[in-house]
C-alpha cells in the first residue's frame, strides 16, 4: 500500500523553498510581483499557502526569477507541487475533520506524542467504542455516526502501515474507568488497548488516580513530529468546535515539556499494561 503524502506539508515545504529563493535574490514581494507582471498579492498568497495549487507554468517562472537552476532541485520542487495537489482519503470526511484535517498531518508524522484524560485515544479505539462515544455526543443520526466511526477507523492505519508512526500515549486512569457503551464494549476496548500496546511502535502509559494532580489536567493534546527535511513539530488540540494547531517553537516546547513531565509521572509501559489488565479483570468479574 502506498503511504499517503500530506499535501499541506508538501505545500509548506515548497513555498518555504520559494520564499528562501526570493530572499536570496534580494527581492521584496512587490519587486518579485512586478518582475513577473503579477500583483504583490499573488506572491504573498503563494508564500502564505493561501494559494493551494501552484501551476507548472507559475512555478517555472518563480524558479527562473529566483535563479533556481539546478535541474534536480527543479524536479524536486515540481514533485512537491504535484503532491500538494493530491486529495487525501480524509477529503471525503471534511465535515468530520474540518478545514485543517488532523489526518493530513498524521499522514507523514514520524512520531506522535499524545495525552488523553477522559477517553481512549482515537487511534487506539475499537469501532464499537467509537460508536458508543459518538452516541453520547450531539451526533445522534445513525448515518452520521457511522460516517464518523469510519473516518476514525481509517485514521488507525498509520499505526500498521509500512514505516508506521511511533505513537507514544499517556492517558489518565479516568479514560480506562469511564463506562463508554456497556461492560462488553469496554472489555473489548481494553483488550484491544493491551494488544496495541504490544506493538513495537506503540507505547502506552497510564497515570493512576493515586498520583493526584499532574501537569496535563487542563486538556488533551498531541505533538506531531515529522522527518527533519519536511517540517518542524506541531501541536494539535481538539476542542468542542474545531481543531487548533500550535506551530510557534515556544508553544511546541511548552507542550513538549508538559509531555515530559507526565511521562515521568505515569507508570512505565510494563506497569501500565499490568494496570490495564487489572482494570479489565475487575470489569469482567463484575
Amino acid at each position: 500500500m502506498r503511504i499517503p503524502y500530506s499535501p499541506t506539508l508538501r505545500l509548506r515545504l515548497l513555498v518555504s523553498e520559494l520564499k528562501q529563493g526570493r530572499e536570496r535574490s534580494k527581492l521584496t514581494v512587490s519587486q518579485a510581483g512586478k518582475a513577473l507582471g503579477w500583483t504583490a498579492s499573488k506572491i504573498s498568497k503563494i508564500e502564505t499557502t493561501e494559494t493551494r495549487r501552484i501551476t507548472t507554468g507559475d512555478l517555472d517562472k518563480l524558479m527562473d526569477l529566483y535563479k533556481i537552476d539546478d535541474p534536480s532541485k527543479r524536479l524536486a520542487m515540481h514533485a512537491l507541487a504535484r503532491d500538494a495537489k493530491e486529495r487525501g482519503w480524509w477529503s471525503k470526511y471534511r465535515e468530520v475533520f474540518g478545514e485543517q484535517a488532523l489526518p493530513d498531518f498524521e499522514a507523514e508524522a514520524s512520531v506522535i506524542r499524545s495525552f488523553e484524560g477522559l477517553v481512549i485515544p482515537g487511534l487506539l479505539q475499537t469501532p464499537e467504542y467509537a460508536e458508543a462515544l459518538f452516541q453520547g455526543g450531539r451526533y445522534t443520526d445513525a448515518k452520521d455516526i457511522a460516517h464518523r466511526v469510519d473516518a476514525r477507523m481509517t485514521r488507525r492505519e498509520i499505526l500498521s502501515r509500512i514505516n508506521p508512526v511511533h505513537f507514544r500515549v499517556v492517558m489518565d486512569e479516568a479514560a480506562l474507568r469511564r463506562m463508554v457503551g456497556n461492560a462488553s464494549i469496554m472489555a473489548q476496548q481494553l483488550r484491544h488497548l493491551l494488544d496495541m500496546a504490544k506493538m513495537p511502535n506503540v507505547d502506552v502509559q497510564v497515570i493512576p488516580f493515586s498520583v493526584g494532580s499532574h501537569a496535563a489536567l487542563v486538556a488533551p493534546f498531541s505533538i506531531l513530529e515529522f522527518p527533519e527535511h519536511l517540517a518542524p513539530p506541531i501541536v494539535h488540540v481538539d476542542t468542542v468546535t474545531d481543531s487548533v494547531f500550535f506551530e510557534q517553537p515556544k508553544d511546541v516546547a511548552r507542550y513538549g515539556a508538559t509531555f515530559g513531565d507526565i511521562q515521568g509521572t505515569a507508570l512505565s509501559t510494563t506497569q501500565s499494561a499490568r494496570f490495564i489488565a487489572d482494570v479489565l479483570t475487575s470489569l469482567e468479574s463484575d
